[in-house]
């Protein structure tokens, strides 16, 4: 339903879907996804799309009162926005692969892990926006991108030998993307900065840089610099610990060559 009233706004104020989304400086692919119900109508997008498109706050009365599957945690649907917006974005992760990163089948079988239980439905609308939210890649201008991840993650003992070799090659094929760097952090490496935990790091396009961490059961938005900076510091430290980027696609030819 407000997929389709932003449609018909958008088509009456005579805007394209890359007009509009220019002028909110969004990806024209986040305006495509939300006419099309496939990702929601945050308020404060719909706050903006009312006051552009002169709609007398329509949109932001319905987002308010749609129920509706979450593609993902309130608490996480912020930093989904700016991820959405970043001009880079450097992850850490030591316990599985990346959302960005991920196939549809390997999110799957990490959704189906959760305790208490997600029904298929809630499954099937949490890979949607995981998968869509990889879009970024595919933008005009898109991010760069860093990623370290320990190795333990890339084992996926949860996961079919299938649905682990398909995984493994959408990593090689990732890492060879202009802009994409994929680093693994060895088991046997010496020396690790990030045990405290996942993290990442993310610039948006007016150079605010910031961090965002997860836990069991919520996030943590980090804006202060010197937070950010000690992070930061982590990641180049963990950079310095895994392996080259060379050799990452060396270990991934080789798991390969095992699956």
């Amino acid at each position: 339903m407000v997929g389709r009233l932003l449609a018909l706004f958008r088509q009456t104020a005579g805007l394209t879907q890359a007009e509009l989304a220019e002028r909110l400086a969004i990806a024209e692919s986040t305006i495509a996804s939300i006419e099309q119900g496939r990702r929601p109508l945050l308020p404060d997008l719909a706050e903006r799309l009312d006051e552009l498109l002169q709609t007398k706050g329509v949109l932001a009365i319905a987002v308010d009162n749609m129920p509706e599957i979450d593609q993902f945690p309130l608490w996480a649907e912020k930093y989904i926005d700016q991820e959405q917006r970043a001009i880079s974005l450097c992850k850490y992760d030591a316990l599985v692969i990346p959302g960005l990163l991920q196939t549809p089948d390997y999110a799957r079988a990490l959704l189906q892990q959760r305790v208490p239980a997600y029904d298929e439905d809630e499954i099937a609308a949490k890979v949607a926006g995981r998968i869509e939210r990889q879009g970024i890649f595919q933008r005009k201008d898109p991010p760069t991108g860093s990623f370290v991840i320990w190795e333990p993650a890339l084992r996926m003992a949860f996961v079919e030998p299938a649905v682990r070799a398909v995984q493994l090659r959408h990593l090689r094929a990732m890492a060879d993307l202009p802009g994409v760097t994929i680093q693994v952090l060895p088991l046997d490496a010496e020396e690790n900065a990030g045990t405290a935990g996942s993290f990442t790091l993310l610039e948006t396009a007016d150079h605010q840089h910031l961090a965002y961490m997860e836990t069991q059961r919520g996030s943590q938005w980090v804006s202060d610099p010197d937070e950010v900076s000690t992070l930061a510091r982590k990641y180049a430290m963990l950079r310095s610990q895994a392996l080259s980027p060379k050799a990452t696609k060396g270990l991934l030819d080789h798991l390969l060559g095992e699956a």
